[in-house]
């Protein structure tokens, strides 16, 4: 390791390292670079799901690539007559149907014909008369852009000429799909922009340097946009696919991290630059105090996202990989180029504030210094207070609810949205996404007939079918995505799979729904233990202690519990979100636990540092002044960073992004310079107790 070090470090060895990083860098823009993907991906449900043997069933029945969208046409009262002549046209006189309503106008789209011709089915009016809908017959397509296209098309003509006092929607699984793809559309570069913007800003503040901040920056950014390449590279290569999301998280926990670890390594040169006059002698230095932490801080986010492989859900995997892939170049760019490139600018790349041979740290006797020695004078009623602080804001969470309607996703409403609200006020909540079911053709009668005595259910059609299945349509009274209209599928699922020899299936968009919550719940009760079993053992094995580990485990996890409790009552009363989306619970906890317990590593490595020459408590206090600092520029940063989520108009996104912001800002300000400096004094020398040799005083 030391030869690594002193290679990386070195007069020749630093431009070596930096030409081989734009070499790689190159492969990863190049060769190794993935191409980017405008199918939209599937939701990844487990092969044998019964929402999955579902769609695959209908597969073999006509019309199997089929969707729909659906026009809502809304008036604030009932329609006039000459209001639905226009929507339903006049009956012709040769073929007794009616012609000439709005339904013609979307005779281009259709995938359905009669004698030949194409045809759209003609509007239907509600029991009110101030609604009607027209289902769009579709060829289905996992192009982003061509479903875009179209729903935006469909959209235009559905507004020409609308008579006055009416509006017009296009909803549906259609538009749905085109909406949610709207979300991302150009989500990289609004992304990149505010996360750079940020950075930029904390790195300006941080070190009050015009030139400084440039180098950790063009670091982290070459990084982010490697990391891209190269995951989409691997994603192909596995057969997973992914989404705005995914990416845009990636692109955030790069940054993120990548900033964090250029803080922690920059803060130590910066010290070492003090005590020796040869620049490479001080980076050696830092680099040989630093990595272990970085090393340990890294490794414990990548083992954490790739427990995500161990999910139901297809996403799920994707994010782990995606993420540990970003996260491990950005941890090795800190460690190899980013030092490398210090090394070669030398110390001016400080200025103004340069560190000369021989200066005082003036940290000894800062802020951080002074907090540390008045938390030690009473460590047990700080400690007490702490967790009381952090219990009170736990409380919070009490009233938390799980599982967001499919309305209830976006910050700002779209389209789609709009019309399916507007569609549930006058019809069937579940008209525009029926519940399909598929049954073994001489048990049709049957099936139906128990699928309608369900609580939940408006009504049951009989639709396509082959040789051996038929499939029907089930109409439910609740809004699609609700618990109501979980609960339904339920006893559907239940009634049907009651009736001997149908071998009766439930599928579609809410039974989809139903299992990717029941997915979501499997992955957290497996996934999480998980997580905290390898923060444990990394944290065991970096320190060679057994009670440490354990006292920042449980600093952690409440710290996640009371940014929970913190972010549902900002949720509930400023935000006015109605529940958590489904992914945001694991995420959440993902990205705090395995985040927060950085600052606890990059403080009580340099504890254990400093105690082995001047004790526990001494130690702690020297740590917390050196670390001080830098540790909560990175927090501030890192929470800042998971905020800029919020510049994508998905509420799960914006969830997380509160949540991990909350969260770090406690881990940094709280837990880390409060909480954690008064377990150790309390604990002394037993804070270090295990199966290391190292022994420290009190």
């Amino acid at each position: 390791m030391n030869s690594i070090i002193n290679f990386i470090s070195g007069r020749r060895g630093a431009w070596v390292t930096l030409l081989l990083g734009l070499i790689f860098a190159g492969l990863a823009f190049g060769p190794l670079a993935g191409a980017k993907t405008d199918a939209a991906p599937g939701v990844g449900l487990p092969s044998n799901n019964e929402t999955v043997l579902v769609d695959e069933a209908l597969k073999t029945l006509p019309g199997a690539d089929a969707t729909a969208a659906i026009v809502v046409y809304h008036s604030d009262t009932a329609f006039t007559d000459e209001q639905k002549t226009w929507l339903l046209g006049t009956v012709d006189a040769k073929t007794h149907q009616l012609a000439g309503g709005v339904n013609d106008k979307f005779l281009k789209f259709t995938n359905l014909k009669v004698m030949g011709n194409a045809f759209v089915p003609p509007a239907t009016i509600s029991e009110n008369g101030s609604t009607a809908l027209v289902t769009i017959p579709l060829d289905k397509s996992d192009q982003v852009a061509v479903v875009g296209d179209r729903v935006k098309e469909m959209r235009s003509i559905a507004k020409d000429g609308l008579p006055a006092g009416i509006t017009a929607y296009v909803t549906g699984p259609e538009g749905f799909q085109a909406d949610i793809a709207n979300v991302f559309a150009g989500a990289d570069f609004k992304l990149l922009a505010a996360t750079a913007m940020v950075v930029i800003l904390l790195l300006l503040i941080t070190y009050r340097s015009p030139t400084l901040w440039l180098v950790p920056l063009l670091v982290v950014g070459t990084v982010d946009g490697m990391s891209g390449g190269v995951v989409r590279s691997l994603a192909s290569w596995l057969g997973i696919s992914l989404d705005g999301s995914i990416t845009g998280i990636l692109s955030v926990l790069v940054f993120g991290a990548g900033t964090d670890y250029a803080l922690l390594l920059i803060s130590r040169y910066r010290e070492e630059l003090l005590q020796f006059k040869n620049k490479n002698e001080a980076m050696a230095r830092a680099l040989r105090e630093a990595a272990p932490a970085i090393l340990a801080s890294g490794t414990t986010v990548i083992l954490a996202l790739l427990t995500l492989n161990f999910a139901e859900l297809e996403g799920t995997r994707a994010l782990g990989i995606a993420c540990a892939t970003g996260v491990f170049l950005a941890m090795v760019a800190a460690l190899t180029v980013l030092p490398a490139a210090l090394v070669v600018f030398g110390r001016w790349i400080f200025w103004p504030l340069t560190p000369k041979f021989g200066g005082i740290n003036k940290s000894e006797n800062g802020l951080w210094a002074k907090l540390g020695r008045g938390v030690s004078r009473k460590p047990v009623i700080v400690a007490i207070v702490g967790f009381i602080v952090l219990g009170a804001m736990a409380s919070g969470a009490s009233g938390l609810q799980i599982g967001l309607s499919a309305t209830d996703r976006f910050l700002a409403k779209p389209e789609a949205v709009a019309g399916q609200e507007i569609l549930a006020k006058a019809f069937a909540a579940g008209s525009s996404t029926p519940t399909t079911v598929v049954v073994n053709n001489d048990k049709v009668a049957e099936v139906v007939a128990k699928a309608e005595a369900v609580a939940g259910v408006d009504s049951v059609k009989t639709g396509a079918s082959n040789d051996t299945i038929t499939k029907l349509d089930v109409v439910l009274t609740d809004a699609s995505g609700s618990d109501a209209a979980y609960k339904t599928i339920e006893g559907l699922r239940t009634a049907v799979h009651d009736v001997s020899g149908a071998d009766a299936k439930v599928g579609g968009l809410d039974a989809q729904g139903l299992d990717v919550k029941n997915a979501y719940s499997h992955d957290q009760g497996l996934v999480i233990p998980m997580i905290l079993a390898l923060v444990f053992i990394v944290l065991l094995l970096l320190l060679r202690s057994l009670v440490a580990p354990v006292l920042l485990l449980v600093t952690v996890v409440a710290s996640f519990f009371a940014s929970l409790g913190a972010a549902w009552l900002v949720f509930v009363n400023l935000l006015g979100f109605p529940a958590l989306d489904l992914s945001v619970f694991l995420y959440s906890f993902l990205f705090l636990v395995a985040l927060g317990v950085d600052y606890n590593i990059f403080l009580v490595t340099r504890a254990k540092e400093e105690a082995a020459k001047l004790g526990t408590r001494q130690g702690m206090i020297k740590a917390l002044s050196s670390t001080g600092g830098v540790i909560t520029s990175a927090g501030i940063l890192l929470a800042a960073v998971f905020a800029v989520l919020g510049v994508l108009p998905l509420v799960a996104l914006a969830q997380i992004g509160v949540i991990v912001c909350i969260g770090v800002l406690l881990d940094t300000l709280l837990v880390r310079t409060v909480i954690v400096p008064a377990l150790a004094f309390i604990a002394g020398k037993k804070f270090w107790a295990g199966f290391g040799k190292a022994t420290f005083n009190d």
